[in-house]
């Protein structure tokens, strides 16, 4: 993979661009894109942006968001435009195999793949880009690509917004280690351009609907259990508790953390039964590496302290093998 650095003169003349991100997107994924989407557009390119699955809810305020297509839901003109792309983005993933139904297609495409990236060992699939684990999110990878591309100047408050929600999600509002002084260096530039910065977190964390406010506290008390001896927590989701809440795309969000505020409690986690598999996310404190554990037990990976996972057993079996590693690594 050539230095991103070495894209720029694909640039250099209007290009039609596609951009996308991983299946089941978060803010950091939707941030990116939208963010650079706008900057694109503002430099004169023509840009699709599409993500591989729907957007989850808390986040369809967002700038742009409007102008994202949904790969499940309109595969053809999806595809017309993948394509059709003479330039292809691919944000907050390293891996084809993360954009799930659109793999065959993003793999057979022509053009320049170029991903902006901060999770863990990148598939050499790439033709230029950039994957750093020590950045906080992408957003701030996007921000930093805007700047070495010299466009620093035209960022303006929809791009500032689509950075800012992203960087926010990701460091948990700047709270994780991964919260570097650049982080904080960043959102001081976009505070200065005007970015109102306390309205996106009422955006995203204080418009929840009484469903879901519900379903957090029945988690709490119903489905999650504690095991201080290995200082780690577990939630677990059933198909019936997401049926019977009726949630909606993203409700689930942050779920995972729940236990970690709990004194003593370094790793959490939380299994959801979805329709076609297992889901697994793993967060922790400290030297616990969660990206190390999903890659040897669930198929999975991400960063030291947020990686994610799957099962192709069933959600019970998956369950009890979970407990079962947890009694043989005891992670505390």
């Amino acid at each position: 993979m050539k230095p991103v650095q070495e894209a720029f003169h694909l640039l250099e003349t209007p290009k039609n661009i596609f951009i996308t991100t991983h299946h089941k997107p978060d803010g950091d994924a939707i941030g990116s894109m939208l963010g650079l989407y706008h900057y694109l557009v503002k430099k004169g390119h023509t840009v699709v942006p599409v993500s591989p699955s729907a957007v989850p809810e808390f986040l369809m305020w967002m700038p742009g968001v409007e102008e994202l297509m949904n790969f499940e839901a309109e595969q053809k003109k999806c595809i017309d435009a993948l394509n059709k792309a003479e330039v292809i983005f691919c944000l907050d993933f390293n891996d084809f195999s993360r954009v799930k139904y659109m793999e065959p297609h993003l793999a057979a495409a022509k053009a320049p793949k170029i991903p902006l990236d901060h999770h863990m060992f990148p598939k050499p699939v790439w033709d230029y880009g950039t994957s750093q684990p020590d950045k906080s999110s992408t957003c701030e990878m996007v921000y930093d690509f805007i700047n070495q591309h010299g466009g620093n100047a035209i960022i303006d408050i929809p791009i500032a917004t689509c950075l800012y929600t992203g960087v926010m999600t990701d460091t948990g509002s700047f709270r994780f280690p991964i919260t570097t002084a650049s982080v904080h260096e960043m959102i001081a530039d976009l505070k200065h351009r005007g970015l109102e910065h306390s309205k996106i977190h009422e955006e995203v964390y204080d418009s929840w609907t009484t469903n879901r406010m519900r379903f957090i506290g029945y988690m709490l008390i119903e489905r999650m259990e504690i095991f201080p001896q290995w200082g780690a927590g577990l939630i677990t989701v059933s198909r019936k508790d997401l049926s019977l809440f009726e949630l909606s795309i993203g409700d689930t969000e942050g779920l995972v953390n729940y236990p970690l505020s709990i004194a003593g409690i370094r790793f959490a986690t939380l299994i959801t039964e979805r329709s076609d598999e297992v889901k697994m996310s793993f967060r922790s404190k400290g030297d616990f590496d969660v990206n190390k554990f999903a890659r040897e037990h669930f198929s999975g990976g991400g960063h030291f302290n947020a990686s994610g996972g799957r099962s192709s057993e069933s959600f019970s079996q998956t369950v009890t093998r979970f407990k079962q590693i947890l009694s043989d690594i005891h992670p505390r």
